[in-house]
């Protein structure tokens, strides 16, 4: 087992961790939000949240695993046995999110071979995407190359694969980021999107918005995934974690914000200045935006360019989930990391074929009224998740010392907002994320819709 391996660099384990963070729905999810909640006040709510309660739970989350160095179940275990289901929902929820994710990395794949092949424009068609998911092996084939991506970097360690895929992909991304960004933005008739994007709109704020952007925010940077929990037990003592969790959110919110100035100003564009024309999730990557493509000069190019871009980030954020899954099994049956990594390989692939036939043959078949893959997707979003992160909260915050999160944070430096990191872990996080829970469910219930 490769778990008391560690990280060759800080840099290193920041892009991973940023990679990890930086995902679908800093793409698909973040500017729709944006948009719709007050623009640049929705901005600087979501941004008060990430360098508050965001920054109390991932900072638990990696001195959990820097000072126990070992992997969720046994992380929390070490610290308190009876808060060994926390490391169990946590390495659950890596394990359910996988299979899913990677149904949709295969679908992404697929857009951007058919773009660099020159067929780009065939996807703007009203019934190319409900034709592609609906089929029943193509997807899946796709989704086991995905798999099979993922299963390349993580079955070569933390050094050889994590780290170094880490150092290639996140450099590629943030400057093919950038690129999209001021392309999109160049395009006739942007600039309205960009005002639509950053200006503070008082008409569209609320209460509901205030939810939105903190439910963004705890999804976004992959907190009670175990993914923060494994990373952190491979770090060095002498890592500086506080710098860490700021570059981390820098990152991570740097290409969530890039995400909405790629996207909001080519929308804007393409409708005419419709606001109504943005959308979220799927409907938004691989319905919407080939229509916007297909109206852009070189629109082949940039939409190769853009799923290029949004393949690189399913990619770091599926490797995290499978190294949060590999740990965990190798922990707890002994076993060497490449029978590891390839026993979950396989499982990945499998159980992800329902949620690709879900779309398809299976789509008569429901879960409390849900598709294989929204049914993943609630049961770890909107339960398992929030279950997770509050009951580390409780655990930092109230049954153990907070002294004992907050020296090992010391071990490295000085821990500069200790006074905010024990307020957010003892009282405002749990209240917070009892928040999220709620509106979650009652979000995938339909009884609000964000």
């Amino acid at each position: 087992m490769d778990k008391r391996s560690e990280f060759s660099s800080k840099i290193g384990f920041v892009l991973a961790a940023a990679g990890s963070a930086v995902g679908l729905g800093n793409i698909w999810r973040f500017p729709y939000l944006a948009a719709k909640y007050g623009g640049g006040l929705f901005l600087v709510i979501y941004l008060i949240f990430v360098v508050t309660l965001g920054f109390a739970i991932m900072m638990a989350e990696l001195a959990i695993g820097r000072k126990t160095q070992l992997s969720p179940v046994g992380a929390y275990r070490a610290l308190d046995k009876r808060f060994s289901f926390v490391g169990i929902i946590s390495s659950l929820v890596a394990f359910l999110i996988l299979p899913y994710y990677s149904v949709i990395g295969g679908w992404v794949i697929k857009y951007f071979v058919v773009f660099v092949t020159g067929g780009g424009m065939a996807t703007a068609g009203a019934d190319y995407f409900s034709g592609y998911i609906s089929r029943s092996v193509e997807p899946i084939v796709w989704q086991s190359i995905f798999v099979l991506a993922t299963t390349f970097v993580v079955i070569r360690g933390v050094k050889d694969g994590i780290e170094k895929a880490s150092k290639i992909l996140m450099p590629i991304l943030i400057v093919m980021s950038v690129f999209l960004s001021i392309y999109s933005i160049m395009q006739p008739g942007a600039m309205a999107g960009v005002w639509y994007f950053l200006y503070p709109d008082l008409a569209n704020f609320s209460f509901q918005a205030v939810l939105a952007a903190m439910g963004q925010m705890f999804y976004s940077l992959s907190l009670a995934m175990g993914i923060m929990v494994t990373y952190g037990s491979y770090l060095s003592k002498k890592d500086d974690l506080e710098t860490s969790v700021k570059q981390i959110e820098c990152f991570d919110a740097g290409i969530a914000i890039l995400a909405g100035f790629m996207i909001i100003p080519a929308v804007f564009a393409f409708s005419g200045g419709d606001p109504t024309a943005l959308n979220k999730g799927p409907g938004l990557m691989f319905v919407t935006l080939p229509k916007v493509f297909e109206t852009m000069a070189f629109g082949n190019v940039m939409g190769g360019a853009f799923f290029l871009l949004v393949l690189f980030a399913a990619l770091t954020s599926s490797i995290s989930l499978m190294e949060a899954v590999v740990a965990t099994a190798c922990d707890q049956f002994k076993w060497e990391r490449k029978k590891g990594v390839l026993i979950i390989a396989v499982l990945a692939i499998l159980v992800g074929i329902p949620s690709t036939l879900g779309q398809g043959i299976w789509s008569n078949v429901h879960i409390f009224g849900f598709n294989f893959l929204d049914f993943f997707d609630f049961i770890t979003n909107s339960i398992l998740m929030p279950v997770g992160a509050f009951f580390t909260c409780i655990l930092v915050g109230h049954v153990l010392e907070t002294k004992i999160i907050t020296d090992e944070v010391k071990l490295s430096s000085p821990f500069k907002r200790e006074k905010l990191f024990i307020i957010m872990i003892k009282y405002i996080a749990p209240l917070c994320i009892i928040g999220i829970l709620i509106s979650s469910i009652l979000e995938a219930l339909g009884v609000i819709k964000f």
